[in-house]
This record gives structure tokens, C-alpha cells and sequence, in this order.
């Protein structure tokens, strides 16, 4: 559509905002790169212009490309397909600040799922986005994400009281790229566990570099921070073979909040899932993606974004159909 949503802006919304088809570049296809390009192709709204990856790399893992373009950086991207509105940053969630930085200061919009030291990215991309006139939605995944829209409006709902997050039981993303990177590890899958209340243990399947040792190994990932703060159990597979079958990409989460409404007792809200993890996470990103076309410049998270700016249509009909 390209008629401007009527009735009014947010002010959250740019000025001069229209209903379009928007442009995607995926930045590396992984787990959940591969399922962006699923989510975008999907996405009547959007057009996915290609996938960037390493030099090494192209060539390879065509299925998962969909006959989409493959291309070495984002300039051999562009001089073939031309600018894209958003760029999805989909590789490993360490590296995501740096490429989400430079980018956002060279003007374009880009959603990630980032996952650690949240106020701190966001003060830093903010303040690239700003530079670079452009968009960031960072933690852009289920959690932290659409969860973190779910636990603001628990809150709403019910302002004094207490909420408990539980995770699994299934593979935390995050968790098995930081053990893969710990000193030692060939290749690695970290499962989550819920032990209620909130807490959780990480179950950590390696498969070890030659040489090296379980005990070893199970000290570097403890020490890590991903690890250090809950129970771990680091368990040793023989090779990538064996791993495969405990590399299961299913997850889940349930949300429950005990509290007062008022001065009304007794309110317990729930919301549970069971999900494709990266299959999510993808899109989310995805529909952050159509977000960042709607927002001024600066770097927002799920909880800042209007849920209307993430859904495909024109404006009143998507307050008809929700409201």
C-alpha cells in the first residue's frame, strides 16, 4: 500500500511515513539468518535482496539461500541490488554492537537480536543511529523481545507483585554460539533447563578440539558469563554426528505474574509457548524490520516500539481487525 496511515501519527512514527514494500539484506546465514530468509520471502511486504557473507563461505549452503543472491560485503550487495531499507543482523550475538555501530553511523536502519548488557548497546546504538539519521531495534528476539513486551504489560496489568520467567526446557542460541567460542570446543549446544522461580541450569553437550580435556573445558565455559551465574553440566560427545542428536532447536518459556490490581489481591497472570527457536526469532526480526520503516532515528527495544509499527497493512484496517 502506499497511502499515509490517516487519523494521525505517534509521535514515534516518522514524519511522512507510508505504507511500502521494504527492502531486507540479511548479514550472515545462520541459524537464524536462514530462517529470516524464510520469514522475508514469506513476507508479502517485503523484498529480500540477499544474503552477506563471508568471502569463504559463498557458494555454499544453497538451499538454505532460496535462490536468493549471495554477495561478499554490503557494497557488492547494494551496486547489485541497490540500498536496502534494513539490514538483519544475524550473526554471532558477541560481534552484533560493532557491525550494528558502523552500519547505523553510515545511515542505514538495522534490527538484531543481541542479547547481554542491553543498556549499555542501546545507548551506544542510539547514539550511532542518531549520527547516521537511521533505525536500530536491538534485542530484537523472543527474549529478550516479544517476552519483554509480555512482562510491560503483566506489570500494567498488575502493578505490585511478582514475575517469574521460565525458560525450556530447550537450546539457548546465545548460550550454545558462547560455548563454541570457549578455548578448547570444536562444536557445542546448550540446552536450558527450568528449575522454577525464575532460575535455570545449562546442560552444555561439547565435542572437543583434539588434545583437549573435559575438566579443562568445563572451567573455561563455567567461567564464562554466560555460564557463571547458573548450575552448568558440561557432557562430552564423541564427534558432530552424536552432537546432532541432542541439537534439537525446540524452546518454550512460561510467564507467570502473582499480584494486586488496585487494591485486589490474587491476580495471576500466565502465558506459555512452545516454540521453534531460531524460526522465532527470525521473525521477529522480520517484523521489526517493517518497524524500523515507521520509527524516528534512534535505537529502540520491543518495549518502546508501537506493536501496530511491527504488523503488515494500513493503519485503521489493523486497528478494525485487533481492537
Amino acid at each position: 500500500m502506499s497511502c499515509e496511515w490517516p487519523g494521525g501519527r505517534s509521535r514515534f512514527f516518522a514524519k511522512g511515513m507510508h505504507m511500502k514494500k521494504f527492502t531486507l539484506a540479511v548479514h550472515s546465514l545462520g541459524n537464524i539468518g536462514t530462517r529470516v530468509v524464510e520469514a522475508a520471502l514469506a513476507a508479502p511486504d517485503c523484498q529480500c535482496l540477499g544474503v552477506i557473507r563471508r568471502a569463504e563461505s559463498l557458494g555454499t549452503q544453497s538451499h538454505a539461500l532460496r535462490g536468493l543472491p549471495e554477495f561478499a560485503d554490503l557494497a557488492s550487495l547494494e551496486a547489485a541490488q541497490g540500498r536496502p531499507d534494513v539490514i538483519a543482523l544475524c550473526g554471532p550475538s558477541r560481534s552484533i554492537p560493532e557491525t550494528a555501530e558502523a552500519f547505523l553511523k553510515q545511515g542505514y536502519n538495522c534490527v538484531d537480536s543481541f542479547d547481554t548488557e542491553i543498556p549499555a548497546t542501546v545507548a551506544r546504538l542510539d547514539a550511532a543511529a542518531k549520527a547516521g539519521n537511521s533505525v536500530s531495534i536491538t534485542a530484537a528476539g523472543w527474549d529478550p523481545g516479544t517476552d519483554s513486551v509480555l512482562r510491560a504489560l503483566f506489570e500494567a496489568m498488575v502493578p505490585r507483585g511478582t514475575t517469574f520467567t521460565n525458560f525450556g526446557r530447550g537450546r539457548s542460541m546465545g548460550h550454545s554460539v558462547a560455548a563454541r567460542a570457549i578455548k578448547g570446543v570444536a562444536d557445542a549446544v546448550s540446552i536450558t533447563i527450568p528449575v522454577g522461580g525464575g532460575r535455570h541450569s545449562r546442560l552444555v553437550y561439547v565435542v572437543l578440539e583434539e588434545g583437549e580435556n573435559l575438566a579443562d573445558v568445563t572451567a573455561r565455559i563455567k567461567a564464562d558469563d554466560y555460564f557463571a551465574h547458573d548450575p552448568l553440566d558440561v557432557r562430552q560427545c564423541r564427534d558432530r554426528e552424536e552432537l546432532a542428536f541432542v541439537a534439537d532447536q525446540s524452546h518454550g518459556v512460561l510467564m507467570e505474574r502473582t499480584g494486586a490490581s488496585g487494591m485486589t489481591d490474587n491476580q495471576i497472570l500466565k502465558f506459555d509457548m512452545r516454540i521453534n527457536n531460531p524460526a522465532l526469532t527470525a521473525q521477529v526480526l522480520v517484523s521489526c524490520a517493517r518497524a524500523t520503516t515507521r520509527l524516528q532515528a534512534g535505537c529502540h527495544t520491543l518495549i518502546e516500539v508501537p506493536p501496530i509499527a511491527m504488523l503488515r497493512g494500513e493503519r485503521m484496517d489493523i486497528i478494525s481487525r485487533m481492537v
